[in-house]
């Protein structure tokens, strides 16, 4: 099993990698990326057996990946998931004035603490269970959520704390044998992927919000994109006609249902 990694000092070997680094990620020996021009699923609610022609799905870390396809395995990495802050270490979670911070938009979702090397190491000592455990699952990719959680501490934490962290995680997803994916944080694309050594992205209503070719201009074929059906700014069709939109674009529910919920709604680009 990889050693516990130790981050003192890491900033700056961080930001002294942000300028070499290729114009499309490719993974190191060991990792598969993901088939570029599948049609994708993004599973993150309850687990279901794909539509035909899906060979891409994104499923948490705690459900089994799905049979017979490229699985990725969802961490949320920089914050807590809904109900489980106290599962957290005593340190690791931030704090302003003795109270948590918590994420605005979801407010059962505490921020991690980056802010120093002792912190992130253990950060970075909690979250790297999940990634071994993801790729014992048999996910031969993983996927790091909210790297952006320092654009929301008012200077509390920084981009390099955090690229600290993603740094150390992804050494760990790679000697695991797993790619490893940048979640959201669209304009420090080039910045996270040079220090962290990120493989893929994976972006939320990119096309949406007219970001796209911030991801592909970095990570240029491999950009998983979601869609959402309750803000779409013109037809789903037109999103996939655009050259502008990934290949691997799926439109979702928000709530991510299953099949047979009134919510659920699921197309891709492209379409079988």
């Amino acid at each position: 099993m990889p050693r516990a990694l130790h981050l003192a000092g890491i900033t700056a070997f961080v930001l002294a990698l942000t300028a070499c680094a290729p114009a499309e990620a490719t993974p190191p020996g060991g990792t598969v990326a993901f088939p570029i021009g599948a049609r994708i699923d993004y599973q993150l609610g309850e687990p279901y057996p794909p539509a035909e022609g899906v060979g891409l799905v994104v499923r948490d870390r705690t459900a089994e990946p799905a049979d017979g396809v490229y699985s990725v395995c969802y961490v949320n990495a920089f914050q807590t998931q809904p109900g489980e802050s106290a599962d957290w270490p005593k340190g690791t979670l931030l704090e302003r004035d003795g109270e948590p911070v918590i994420d605005p938009d979801w407010p059962d979702e505490r921020l991690a603490d980056t802010s120093t090397a002792e912190k992130r190491d253990r950060v970075v000592a909690h979250v790297a269970p999940w990634v071994r455990g993801c790729a014992a699952s048999g996910f031969r990719a993983v996927e790091f959520d909210n790297l952006d959680t320092f654009t929301r501490t008012d200077g509390a934490l920084t981009l390099q704390d955090n690229a600290a962290v993603a740094t150390a995680l992804v050494r760990v997803a790679h000697e695991m044998g797993l790619a490893a994916g940048q979640k959201n944080a669209a304009e420090f694309a080039r910045e996270l992927r040079d220090a962290a050594g990120f493989d893929f992205a994976v972006a939320e209503e990119c096309a949406a919000f007219d970001e796209c070719g911030t991801y592909t201009d970095v990570y240029g074929s491999r950009v998983i994109d979601i869609e959402y059906s309750d803000q779409l700014p013109r037809s789903f069709a037109d999103m996939c006609a655009d050259e502008a939109t990934p290949a691997a674009t799926v439109l979702r529910d928000r709530r991510l249902a299953a099949p047979g919920s009134a919510e659920y709604v699921f197309a891709s680009c492209p379409e079988p």
